[in-house]
């Protein structure tokens, strides 16, 4: 029988608060959730804009945040099925039942029987964390930044054991969300043209997608010159840093390395309303692509003209992977070493020094930063 279990988590108490490494309680998983033990974690950007009130409907406070991540599970519900003690498994922020509407369709992975969770709680509105006396809140499915988190079994991926952990951490969100948005979402084709704004973990991890599908060229565009590099060991081709190009738009700067044609795929990993116009007009002319994928913004007033010309613009959340269905063959390429994982870890701390997470993010060498539990 699961005990309650006192550990140490990275708390924040308000919109823009400091870290505080704090004790909470974690209560016994219930009859369809797990309870890990966390082993590594990573930060991702939209864990930013949580810390600072963005993107839920409401602000969540106090809050457990992190949603990559991979541990051991340490317990689980009665119900739960394909686990054991001490499997290592990695959070997802989507289910797939495999049986609802959108689950039986090639064309999307949000799974409508187990929605995205955006309350911050568990799916009877409860919570399984707290500290002194306060409910805690986590992010999507789970909490990461702890020692222990409890999480439903269908927001759950087991991991092959051989994978180094690290690297299952960046699998669970950013990179993983990169890749398979060349990869599922936009269907890369061999031989294409792609542009890439923004070569954080996301773009870079699209950057691998479209080099593995084979395209032609890959323009990264990105204000950080010492991001070229991690393009380039990513299959980048080309680089842009716009602040060299001051008298010209992003868009025709690379329409200028296409021939004035603009590329078949444009992937917008930043999530600024001046991008995602500048991605649409980057693109070729009655088949072009935009795949956004940057969050942070709640509305964009779009270029209506470059989109009734025959332009397509598309959302994506997790890059169009499904969980069960797509993961475990990104698992496999990472088992495989067909990944340039260990490029993405430009730094390491620990649970006690997660305060200076979020400095670190702001270095120019900085791309993933790694906490050890």
């Amino acid at each position: 029988m699961s005990k309650i279990i006192k550990c140490k988590a990275a708390v924040i108490w308000g919109c823009g608060a400091p870290l505080k490494v704090e004790e909470i309680q974690i209560d016994p998983p219930k009859s369809t959730e797990v309870r890990v033990r966390m082993l590594y974690a990573s930060l991702c950007h939209t864990d930013i804009l949580r810390a600072q009130g963005k993107g839920d409907p409401l602000p969540l406070f106090p809050r457990v945040l992190g949603h990559e991540g991979v541990g051991a599970v340490e317990s689980f519900g009665d119900e739960v099925e394909g686990l054991e003690e001490g499997d290592y498994v990695i959070p997802t922020m989507l289910a797939e039942c495999g049986a609802c509407e959108n689950c039986t369709s090639a064309n999307t992975n949000l799974c409508l029987t187990y929605p995205v969770n955006r309350s911050g709680l568990m799916s009877d509105g409860t919570s399984r964390m707290s500290i002194k006396g306060h409910k805690l809140y986590h992010m999507f499915s789970c909490s990461t930044w702890s020692e222990y988190m409890v999480l439903d079994s269908n927001f759950v991926c087991k991991i092959d054991p051989s994978i180094a952990l690290p690297h299952a951490s960046l699998l669970s969100c950013g990179f993983s969300t990169g890749f398979g948005a060349a990869w599922k979402e936009a269907r890369v084709k061999m031989g294409s043209t792609v542009a890439v704004l923004g070569l954080g973990a996301v773009g870079l991890g699209v950057t691998e997608g479209a080099r593995m599908q084979g395209a032609a060229k890959i323009i990264g565009i990105d204000k950080n010159i010492m991001k070229k590099d991690k393009g380039l060991a990513f299959g980048m081709t080309d680089f842009i840093n716009p602040d060299e190009y001051p008298d010209k738009s992003i868009s025709q700067i690379i329409k200028d390395l296409t021939g004035g044609m603009g590329v078949d795929y444009c992937f917008e990993c930043v999530g600024a309303e001046y991008l995602i116009n500048q991605a649409i007009q980057a693109t070729k002319e009655g088949k072009g692509k935009t795949i956004v994928i940057g969050g942070g913004i709640k509305s964009v007033k779009i270029d209506y003209f470059p989109l009734l010309s025959g332009r397509t613009l598309k959302g994506s959340i997790f890059g169009g992977l499904k969980v069960k269905s797509d993961l475990p063959i990104v698992f496999e390429k990472c088992k495989n070493k067909e990944f340039h994982l260990d490029e993405l870890v430009t730094h390491e701390v620990t649970l006690q020094d997660i305060e200076k997470t979020f400095d670190l993010l702001k270095q120019p060498d900085c791309v993933k930063v790694l906490i050890k539990i």
